[in-house]
């Protein structure tokens, strides 16, 4: 989030934007507290847990507000009446080091499977992250449980957050070699990475999704900041997908909601079956175990 404050402060001299970050799953819990002692102190929310807008705009949380190039939104990513909506594309990929993994060419999840990938193998812990968590159930439901048991014989490393993977994949003194779950972005990969889409897989996009909070200390700043985001400028130059459909995407690229074998709104509506959800959560739980370690943004990888 670094890049998108520098951005904004760069837009907009003079104006300092306040960015506290934390997991979803934390932040959420966090306006709910504010929300249910009537101390709002935070403008703006921008969150990957998708099932909480649609309850916050029922609790008539939400400021109903479109920033300039609303209009343009993908109906689907968005609320008719603008309390909420998806301000990037996000989704994982298949993620691997060349100089760990020379002349190898990793093209689906079953090529996780390869008895060359054995101790190499670093993911992020289904059970602690609900975006993950729906990429394996979407790779289990196409492949089957077998292939879970395979990969759990590949002695897979797991670890917390999404951003971890690709740290451990580049330290060229650890092992680990390659994932699919971690984004670099759908630029061209740095070096020593390599990355692609799955050629058969049904793989997880969504878009992350933002709102003003009705009572925002700071209204007509959140404001502005949200027309920063569904610019024209920001939504091209943010290294994902545009949630715009007036945004032409790159060359060799398909925007969001043309994906072959993603929709995001499938995650969306995933993730509103919270008693669906927390079952599955603790099937994974029950296989691999509870996720270790401290918050993915205290620790030193």
């Amino acid at each position: 989030m670094d890049g998108l404050k520098a951005a904004f402060e760069d837009a907009f001299p003079g104006i300092t934007l306040n960015l506290t970050i934390d997991l979803s799953k934390y932040h959420d819990g966090n306006i709910d507290k504010q929300l249910a002692q009537k101390n709002v102190y935070v403008d703006s929310v921008i969150l990957q847990t998708l099932h909480d807008f649609p309850r916050w705009k029922k609790q008539g949380a939400l400021l109903n507000y479109a920033p300039a190039g609303f209009e343009r939104v993908f109906p689907d990513l968005k609320d008719r009446d603008a309390t909420y909506y998806g301000y990037v594309g996000l989704g994982w990929q298949l993620v691997w080091n060349t100089e760990k993994l020379p002349g190898n060419l990793i093209q689906d999840f079953t090529d996780f499977l390869r008895p060359e990938l054995k101790d190499k193998v670093v993911l992020t812990n289904p059970n602690d992250d609900d975006a993950i968590l729906f990429a394996f159930d979407l790779i289990i439901k196409q492949y089957g449980e077998k292939w879970f048991e395979d990969l759990l014989k590949q002695n897979p490393r797991w670890v917390r957050g999404s951003a971890t993977p690709a740290a451990i994949i580049a330290d060229p003194e650890s092992p680990y070699a390659a994932s699919f779950t971690t984004t670099l972005g759908l630029g061209q990969a740095p070096s020593p990475f390599n990355i692609t889409f799955p050629r058969q897989g049904r793989h997880v996009t969504w878009a992350q999704t933002a709102a003003i909070l009705k009572d925002a200390p700071h209204q007509e700043g959140a404001k502005l900041f949200h027309n920063f985001l569904l610019s024209r400028d920001f939504q091209a130059a943010n290294g994902f997908w545009s949630v715009r459909s007036d945004v032409p995407v790159s060359a060799g690229q398909r925007n969001l909601i043309s994906l072959p074998r993603s929709n995001p709104v499938e995650f969306r509506d995933w993730m509103a079956d919270r008693a669906s959800v927390e079952r599955l959560r603790f099937l994974f739980e029950d296989r691999i175990g509870t996720a270790q370690g401290l918050t993915p943004l205290g620790d030193d990888l």
